[in-house]
């Protein structure tokens, strides 16, 4: 077994070039291999190494960024040099190295980025997992953000990356010290915060200078490579989420077979606010995906299914599964899965167990009054009828299926009526 467990500690040698230069054309792109110079784990000796290994421990891998090339296509000019995010984390944005970076580390605290590029008007904090949201809250402090986003779902949070954008305070670094966390990225960190976090020598501490410059990412395209097994590459242009205020939604109405049908409730004021939370943190949600979302915290992420209905449905298990945890924890300090173990041992009250199991039926998981949102339209209307079976008040769709009539007539037949948006736009995240 100790033999099994180096294979975490490994640092992978690395022999990708030191620069990589793309063609398109005649226009050039010129990339630097990134490298830090950071403590060895067993040393404390100072080495210039550049990522941990790739997506497993006997993977190489390097991180490279852009330095030099302007590429415009058509009509489109592609981000160019000195944009910097992740790519561009130096030494001294490194502040504990905790366990060599990683690529998977990495690719966290982009797609944290990249949601949080779209909620930059008030405090937020996303946990990622696996390059997916498990838990994206607002707050009226960092601190609040980070502990809605914690409890939306404390178990996949675990092991996650955490990325705020505003700077860390110590109320929140103790909150996050006395959790387990990979990753914490932040635009800055308060005096005293960082020998909060550092308590946890395996955490990789990392600021983000350009956190607060987010905004002007929204509306950048940068080009998007996909590698084939066989060598080959598929490239596309990054997409640009269209709707940035309530007036960019499009009416929830269709014709079919020359009838109009139209969604007859409008959303209130919190309900906007709600489609736009989630419609911004749908953009980093791997396909098909549904999600819930309600007063400006995710309730439940369903991801990388392969039906819509099957998606909703699964978001709906895990908003449940997380509520009666999180329920759980706050009356009785540890988890559902270990009181219901020790409910079994005869070590704890089986009563207390069902209670929770009963308060998290009737609230439903938490998702009355919840916003549906979905990547792509709803082929059918069954994958809103579940949604509207749990209390959903709002949804949040592309629109532009055969049977949006369906779905309209599934809202305006709830009891009571449920709202509906469409976006006009498909999200689609492989």
């Amino acid at each position: 077994m100790s033999d099994l467990k180096k294979m975490y500690k490994t640092i992978m040698d690395d022999d990708f070039p030191d620069d990589l230069t793309i063609k398109f054309g005649g226009q050039t792109l010129v990339y630097k291999k990134r490298a830090w110079k950071i403590p060895d784990e067993k040393t404390g000796e100072l080495i210039e190494k550049g990522l941990r290994y790739g997506e497993n421990p006997d993977q190489q891998a390097a991180l490279f960024e852009l330095v030099n090339g302007n590429l415009a296509l058509a009509d489109c000019k592609y981000i160019g040099p000195g944009n910097g995010l992740v790519s561009s984390i130096d030494e001294s944005d490194m502040i504990q190295a905790g366990k060599h970076p990683g690529k998977t580390n990495l690719t966290d605290l982009d797609n944290a980025l990249n949601v949080l590029k779209y909620l930059s008007d008030r405090p937020a904090a996303t946990i990622m997992k696996h390059n997916n949201p498990c838990g994206v809250a607002y707050g009226k402090t960092v601190a609040e953000a980070y502990g809605r986003a914690n409890m939306a779902d404390r178990i996949a949070a675990f092991g996650g990356c955490l990325v705020v954008n505003r700077a860390l305070d110590k109320t929140t670094a103790e909150m996050v010290s006395a959790n387990y966390l990979e990753v914490v990225g932040a635009p800055d960190f308060e005096e005293g915060v960082v020998g909060i976090l550092a308590k946890r020598k395996n955490l990789r501490i990392v600021r983000i200078n350009k956190i607060n410059q987010l905004e002007k990412y929204r509306s950048s395209r940068f080009v998007d490579f996909k590698a084939l097994i066989d060598g080959g590459l598929i490239v596309q242009q990054s997409p640009v989420n269209r709707i940035r205020t309530k007036n960019d939604f499009l009416p929830a109405k269709t014709v079919y077979k020359g009838k109009e049908y139209a969604v007859e409730r409008q959303p209130t004021v919190e309900e906007y606010d709600d489609m736009l939370f989630g419609w911004n943190v749908e953009q980093g949600i791997t396909s098909n995906s549904v999600i819930y979302v309600k007063d400006g915290v995710t309730t439940g992420i369903g991801t990388g299914e392969q039906d819509r209905v099957g998606v909703a449905e699964i978001a709906i298990y895990k908003a449940y599964t997380k509520y009666a945890d999180a329920l759980c924890f706050k009356k009785h300090g540890v988890p559902y899965k270990t009181f219901e173990l020790e409910a079994s041992q005869g070590k704890r009250d089986i009563a207390a167990l069902r209670e929770i199991d009963e308060e998290t039926k009737k609230d439903k998981g938490g998702l009355i009054g919840s916003t549906m949102v979905s990547d792509a339209f709803f082929p059918f209307r069954d994958g809103v009828d579940v949604g509207i079976k749990e209390g959903i008040r709002a949804i949040v769709q592309p629109g532009g299926s055969e049977r949006d009539f369906e779905v309209i007539e599934a809202c305006n037949q709830a009891g009571p009526k449920v709202t509906m948006v469409f976006t006009g736009q498909r999200a689609f995240r492989h």
